[in-house]
C-alpha cells in the first residue's frame, strides 16, 4: 500500500473539542481505504485560521519535516479549505508541497490542482513572483554581508546546533534514543527531563529534535 499522511485543521480554539477533527479524519480514512493508501501519521492544526500562511502552521511544518525523513509522498486533506481558505494561500502551500514532490489529495473534491484555468494562471504569477523574490533576497543578503564585512572585518551567520563540541553529548543521546525507536516528541521529553539544554539553553521540542536528526542524516549521506 502507498503510505500517506493526513492533515486536519479547525480554525477556532472552541472547535478543537467538537466533531470537526472526527469528521475530517473519518472522510480521509474512507478515501484511504478505498484507494489503497495507508495513513501512517495524522497532523492536527488546532485553532489556526485558514488565512494563515505556511510559516504560521506548526502542524503543517511538522508534516513537512516528517515527509522529509520518511517515505510518505501523499498528503490527504478533507477539503482544500482545510489547507487554506484563501486561494492565494492555497496555491502558496500547494506550490511548496509540489516542489518537494508531494501529492496533495482533497478527498471530498475533484482534483482542483491541475487543469483549472484560474489556478494555472495563479501558479504562473506565483512562479514569476518567486523568481523575483529570490533574486531580491540574494541581492539583500549579499549587500548585508558586504556591509557587515566592511564594519567588522568578518561576516558569519548564526551557527546551527552541533557546531560546538559540547553539543555532541546531546546529539549522541538523541541518536541513541532514535535508534531505540523513540518518536521525536518523546525524545524531546526525555532529554528535557535529563537536563540537556538546547542551543539557546531552552527546552527541546519534537520539531527541534527532528531538525537535529535531519542534519545528522545529511552529514551521513555526504560522508
Amino acid at each position: 500500500m502507498t503510505e500517506a499522511v493526513a492533515y486536519l485543521r479547525v480554525s477556532g480554539a472552541g472547535q478543537v473539542d467538537r466533531d470537526g477533527f472526527i469528521r475530517q479524519q473519518e472522510a480521509i480514512e474512507r478515501y484511504a481505504s478505498a484507494h489503497g493508501l495507508n495513513v501512517i501519521e495524522v497532523f492536527r492544526e488546532e485553532g489556526v485560521s485558514g488565512t494563515k500562511d505556511l510559516e504560521n502552521r506548526p502542524a503543517l511544518q511538522n508534516l513537512l519535516l516528517a515527509i522529509n525523513e520518511g517515505d510518505a509522498q501523499v498528503v490527504l486533506i478533507e477539503r482544500l479549505d482545510r489547507l487554506a481558505r484563501d486561494l492565494m494561500i492555497q496555491e502558496t502551500i500547494l506550490g511548496d508541497l509540489r516542489k518537494r514532490g508531494i501529492t496533495v489529495i482533497s478527498v471530498a473534491e475533484p482534483d482542483l490542482c491541475s487543469d483549472d484555468p484560474s489556478r494555472k494562471l495563479m501558479r504562473q504569477i506565483f512562479g514569476a513572483i518567486a523568481e523575483y523574490d529570490k533574486a531580491m533576497i540574494v541581492l539583500k543578503l549579499r549587500g548585508a554581508r558586504q556591509r557587515m564585512k566592511a564594519k567588522t572585518g568578518r561576516c558569519e551567520g548564526a551557527k546551527a546546533f552541533g557546531t560546538s563540541g559540547h553539543h555532541r553529548v546531546t546529539i549522541d543521546r538523541i541518536l541513541s534514543l532514535r535508534d531505540a525507536g523513540m518518536a521525536v516528541d518523546k525524545i524531546a521529553e526525555t532529554i528535557n527531563s535529563e537536563g540537556l539544554p538546547s542551543k539557546n539553553g531552552g527546552r527541546w521540542y519534537g520539531s527541534s529534535v527532528r531538525n537535529v536528526l535531519l542534519r545528522e542524516q545529511g552529514k551521513a549521506v555526504a560522508a
